[in-house]
């Protein structure tokens, strides 16, 4: 199985009285999210399935994809890690699965998956870690690690 972690991009700071469901996109985060569905458009295929945490700053950055997607609770910001793989159906599922989400859960989803440990690793905002199951039996590998910051094709 192909696990995919997209953290959402670069969102507003969070006001006083400001729910944090409805945080938005910055500039900087609408940049960091085209540049990275561009990347994404031609490296997943097209049976991948995306699952989007329904804040408002993860939808943004899903919508850059231009890709269809499901909203899904489990992965919204108080999510732990257990919750983003049952969701994801981590590792059973037949076709590859994007989360769009946040830190520190996708962070411990790469820990455990990478280390075999709980743990937490840190994603960048806008950044995408790709974890495949299948290449090397027992053990994950991290196939990519890719930021909007860095140049790629």
């Amino acid at each position: 199985m192909e696990l995919i972690l997209w953290r959402h991009a670069q969102a507003q700071e969070p006001e006083e009285g400001m729910d944090d469901m409805a945080r938005q996109l910055t500039t900087k985060g609408r940049k960091q999210a085209r540049r990275m569905a561009q990347w994404l458009d031609q490296a997943l295929p097209a049976s991948c399935k995306i699952l989007v945490s329904p804040a408002r700053r993860s939808m943004q950055t899903a919508a850059a994809l231009n890709r269809r997607y499901r909203l899904c609770d489990e992965i919204a910001p108080n999510a732990g890690s257990d919750d983003l793989l049952l969701a994801a159906g981590w590792p059973d599922s037949r076709c590859p699965v994007l989360l769009v989400g946040h830190q520190p859960a996708l962070g411990e989803v790469a820990a455990r998956l990478l280390t075999g440990q709980a743990g937490q690793m840190a994603i960048r905002k806008g950044c995408v870690w790709w974890i495949d199951s299948r290449d090397a039996g027992a053990s994950n590998v991290l196939r990519a690690v890719v930021c909007p910051e860095l140049p790629h094709k």
